[in-house]
């Protein structure tokens, strides 16, 4: 078949306005090959930080090196979304109030795929990630120049903050990389580790997961310990706090701009008491209803209601009181 592109046209730029016109926040190319972070990756999982989600162990040979997806994958199209960060705080992370963004980037990043196909006029093999594989995504995006690697273990971008969802495409084309980002723009600023309430950062950039309100609200699948319980809070499902406290966070964080991000109705608007006592009260058929294509259903509604008593027991608000919301 014959390329759609002129010889002379370099097909990069061509890719990344195609991803820009697809919604994307942000988009860097990377070749493919041994991943730096892989050593560490396996010390975090030995030492025991990743706690009860076994799933991470696996794959472990594409960790190390991301050309094992299939056979001639050569480079990665990475992209952010962004779900904006400045929403306010709430008993949900703000990247869960909407429609699971497993599926809208993948799906869209499935677009670019085939809009390749089409302008090359050729098949290209390739496959898209959003944190469903044991690809390093936050390595890759590091790679192809999307920011660093900040304190609180999450992507930093210096124009966006890390209120964005990272995915790749990876393509058996042989593309030109961008640079790396390779500056640490932390500095001396520890703000996300002293604001974290139940101590789990072990240190700058390592993350006790066992100890996060994020693993506590969402992975763990028995009783939240005892000890541990007070730190969560008001948070009901995920934690923002070491994201709201980041100086870029701060400056640059978005208005949110893609309405399948917006908080859906069973969301919109309740304080902690409010939809606690609504979760604990939802029956099966409702909470199918009310949470179609939400993140929040990786908790099923046996762990919300498990968190939601959590956090009435935290506030002791009587019925009718207000508390103060997730911040």
């Amino acid at each position: 078949m014959t390329s759609a592109i002129a010889e002379s046209v370099a097909l990069e730029p061509l890719i990344k306005g195609q991803a820009y016109g697809l919604g994307f926040d942000l988009v860097g190319i990377t070749g493919l090959g041994p991943m730096d972070t892989s050593a560490a990756f396996d010390a975090w999982i030995a030492n025991g930080y990743a706690g009860e989600m076994d799933y991470l162990a696996r794959g472990a040979e594409k960790r190390r090196d991301s050309r094992l997806p299939f056979p001639g994958a050569r480079s990665a199209i990475v992209v952010g979304l962004d779900y904006g960060g400045r929403e306010p705080a709430g008993p949900i992370a703000r990247y869960a109030r909407g429609d699971d963004y497993h599926e809208i980037m993948t799906d869209r990043l499935n677009e670019l795929h085939l809009w390749l196909q089409t302008e090359l006029g050729q098949p290209v093999a390739g496959k898209a990630y959003v944190d469903t594989g044991p690809l390093l995504e936050r390595e890759l995006a590091q790679r192809a120049g999307l920011g660093w690697f900040g304190k609180n273990t999450n992507l930093v971008n210096p124009r966006l903050g890390s209120f964005f969802f990272i995915g790749s495409l990876i393509v058996d084309l042989d593309l030109a990389a961008d640079l790396p980002f390779q500056m640490d723009r932390c500095g001396s600023c520890r703000r996300c580790l002293d604001a974290c309430p139940t101590d789990a950062f072990v240190e700058a950039r390592v993350l006790d997961a066992t100890k996060c309100i994020s693993y506590l609200t969402i992975e763990l699948k028995g009783d939240i310990p005892e000890p541990q319980r007070q730190g969560v809070g008001s948070h009901i499902y995920g934690c923002d706090i070491c994201q709201d406290v980041c100086p870029y966070n701060v400056k640059f964080a978005r208005e949110l701009r893609e309405p399948a991000f917006a908080a859906r109705d069973a969301i919109r608007g309740k304080d902690a008491p409010t939809l606690a006592r609504d979760l604990i009260a939802i029956g099966d058929e409702d909470f199918r209803s009310s949470y179609r294509k939400s993140p929040m259903k990786r908790a099923k509604r046996r762990g919300l209601a498990r968190n939601a008593t959590v956090v009435l027991e935290n506030l002791a608000v009587p019925d009718g009181e207000q508390a103060p919301s997730a911040s």
